[in-house]
């Protein structure tokens, strides 16, 4: 991991007046971006050559002769040829010189490598950069692991495919799309075997990543991710606030589902067995009785974190969670970051985010307050790693 004095002697280069919010240029940048216009800061987006007009032009922020946003989101933008190119010495330095804090997603992990994020990147991030590894499962310390250590409620483990004796999720990285989903489910060995054969015929898995699986017990319900935020600077109220709460939409398999039975067993072969691409999100709010569950989950998630990964969660972070029959929730997977759903409420805010602020207020903009509070108490050491 980098040295905090090396992050810390870029920050002490840094005019508090003229800090600008950085971020890579997909995932959740919009929200972060918006965020940051709203709390009076100017952007900065690295975008990539081919991905990047959504951010240089359709959303390029527009401000009037006194500096006041008109139109768009994105004061700045850095070109590149590709996305890993935002941890080489020149980039760095650039957005040093831009007095530029960057706000870690999943593409920027995904995009640049984890080993360039935690010891090469000596820009000042937004957050827990030592929690970061944890999302990626089947390391030594992923977020299993820390679920684990909290005594969170998490679906149980199926060690091998032969042990598959109900409906099971099969957990692994597509072959071809490579950021994206190859998961397939099961309800006994011999349909994994029919399902995984075919997956890896079709090209949509390969052997080697089947091998290396999660599979865990399929819990039937409904999808809550829990956008949280967890605040080192608040010194009265509670540190843990709950912005919102979204669920995903997912391709080919909403498609399955929104056909009758009869249409979906006269599906061709190459159609049958769905895939689980994101494509997008929508807003959810929870029951009320369920509210103070959801808020234990974040409150032992933290602990956890502070005790095994110090000084343990700082900002967003997402528990993505299932609800059973009887209304236990199940954690099956954990963002240290700012969540891949927060687009859905950034600029009119959440029913909970905004209740509890009393303004619209989405994760990208209670990052930029906490940024703001930063400044004007002197504190920014305390919101970067």
């Amino acid at each position: 991991m980098i040295s905090r004095d090396k992050v810390l002697a870029n920050l002490s280069k840094y005019r508090s007046k003229d800090v600008m919010v950085g971020v890579l240029a997909s995932h959740s940048a919009l929200d972060v971006c918006d965020g940051a216009v709203d709390e009076g800061f100017r952007t900065l987006a690295v975008c990539q050559e081919g991905r990047d007009r959504t951010y240089s032009h359709y959303f390029r922020a527009y401000r009037d002769q006194s500096g006041r946003p008109r139109r768009g989101v994105v004061d700045e933008v850095i070109l590149l040829k590709k996305f890993k190119e935002a941890t080489s010495p020149e980039v760095q330095a650039r957005l040093v010189s831009r007095n530029a804090l960057f706000v870690p997603n999943r593409s920027f992990t995904s995009y640049c490598g984890m080993d360039a994020v935690e010891n090469e990147f000596a820009v000042p991030l937004v957050g827990s950069r030592n929690m970061l590894r944890s999302e990626d499962r089947g390391g030594p310390r992923d977020y299993y692991w820390l679920l684990e250590q909290a005594g969170l409620p998490f679906p149980r483990k199926v060690r091998r495919p032969e042990d598959i004796d109900r409906l099971t999720i099969v957990k692994l990285h597509h072959k071809v799309k490579k950021l994206e989903r190859g998961f397939f489910t099961a309800s006994s060995f011999e349909e994994y075997r029919r399902k995984s054969d075919k997956l890896v015929a079709d090209g949509v898995i390969d052997e080697g990543c089947l091998a290396e699986a999660r599979m865990e017990e399929y819990v039937i319900g409904p999808v809550f991710n829990l956008d949280f935020f967890y605040s080192p600077l608040e010194e009265r109220a509670s540190r843990i606030e709950l912005i919102g709460i979204d669920w995903r939409f997912e391709t080919s398999l909403d498609g399955h589902v929104r056909l009758p039975a009869e249409q979906q067993l006269a599906l061709i072969d190459k159609q049958r067995v769905p895939e689980y691409t994101v494509c997008g999100h929508n807003s959810a709010t929870l029951r009320e009785s369920l509210l103070e569950n959801a808020f234990e989950l974040a409150e032992r998630y933290v602990r956890a974190s502070q005790e095994h990964y110090a000084p343990g969660i700082i900002g967003p972070f997402c528990l993505q969670t299932c609800v059973d029959k009887d209304l236990n929730f199940y954690i099956y997977d954990v963002a240290p970051r700012i969540g891949g759903g927060t687009n859905v409420h950034m600029s009119v805010g959440h029913a909970y985010g905004n209740a509890l602020w009393r303004r619209p207020t989405s994760t990208g903009r209670r990052l930029a307050m906490e940024i703001r509070r930063a400044v004007d108490e002197e504190r920014l050491e305390e919101i970067v790693t």
